[in-house]
């Protein structure tokens, strides 16, 4: 939300493939997740495309290069997770997984003051939880491959915005989790990758707005006299955002190169002034970054109580 300098484009993976293969892709009936399961599957890859629904693995099909098999997945059940997994050990035996992208998401939003529990619960059971379990389920297919993992971030994994706290305190775990397994995974060659994104036009802003505004009704009549003005101001910002949003192309790129470069990056930061954000919020001090952010958004100032 802080003002944009450039667009930052990973380019196409440096040299030949050097993974070929199957690929799993959680969260892809919208956004990012399909358009990186349609990427893949036109790059030659054998794509089992993480859907909850039959409707959405129809609609991938029918728009795909025919490698695109549906995989019925939901990443909060365990059985679900598991007979996922057994279902694409059956289909690629002892070849293996080339690569597991996790990319399922949801965005909770509110004041923390008032956000019921549950929900913040549930953004981590999807956001962090569920991309673990799905990592530990994948990682036996993985091994053999010398695949790779690459953990669908936000710059909200590097800097925490006001009102969507539980969403970046989610991909803050996102980040250290990362960081643990990629040295973890180091005995196997087993690459792990983090994409760290900002405003990219995706599904995933209007629906969390629904909920936001869906849990908001359930909030005292206290939480209104004390945020509604600063809400009323994110929803606005928020708005704009959407509106200058990049397309997912860009991030399909940056999940692209993770999974077939000779030399993979470790972190991959894509979209206008997110390197900046990154930049600002590591040297300056931490009340003065707040200011940036506070005045950038329209946020009400400090009172004085």
């Amino acid at each position: 939300m802080l003002a944009g300098i450039e667009v930052t484009e990973v380019g196409m993976a440096d040299g030949p493939n050097v993974l070929k293969g199957a690929i799993v892709i959680t969260g892809a009936s919208t956004g990012i997740g399909r358009a990186c399961a349609l990427h893949l599957d036109g790059l030659g890859f054998r794509v089992f495309a993480g859907i909850r629904n039959e409707k959405d693995g129809k609609a991938l099909k029918e728009g795909s290069a025919g490698r695109i098999t549906p995989l019925l997945i939901e990443v909060t059940d365990s059985a679900s997770v598991a007979a996922a997994a057994d279902r694409v050990a059956k289909a690629v035996g002892s070849a293996g997984l080339s690569g597991l992208v996790n990319n399922a998401g949801i965005a909770v939003g509110g004041p923390l003051e008032f956000l019921p529990l549950p929900e913040i619960r549930k953004q981590f059971e999807v956001n962090v939880f569920g991309q673990i379990a799905v990592t530990q389920a994948f990682l036996p297919l993985l091994r053999p491959a010398r695949g790779r993992i690459v953990n669908m971030s936000s710059i909200a994994g590097r800097v925490a915005f006001p009102y969507i706290g539980p969403y970046s305190a989610s991909k803050y775990a996102l980040e250290a989790i990362t960081d643990a397994l990629r040295i973890e995974l180091l005995p196997w060659g087993i690459s792990v990758s983090v994409i760290e994104p900002g405003d990219v036009a995706t599904p995933i802003w209007k629906k969390s707005l629904a909920v936001a505004q869906k849990t908001s009704q359930s909030f005292p009549s206290q939480a209104v006299n004390l945020y509604g003005p600063a809400l009323e101001a994110v929803t606005v910002a928020a708005e704009k955002a959407a509106a200058a949003a990049i397309d997912p192309v860009h991030v399909v790129r940056a999940v692209e190169h993770a999974l077939t470069a000779v030399d993979p990056k470790t972190r991959y930061l894509v979209g206008p002034g997110v390197r900046l954000r990154a930049i600002l919020k590591k040297v300056l001090p931490d009340r003065l970054f707040d200011q940036l952010i506070v005045r950038s958004i329209g946020l009400p100032g400090r009172s004085g109580v």
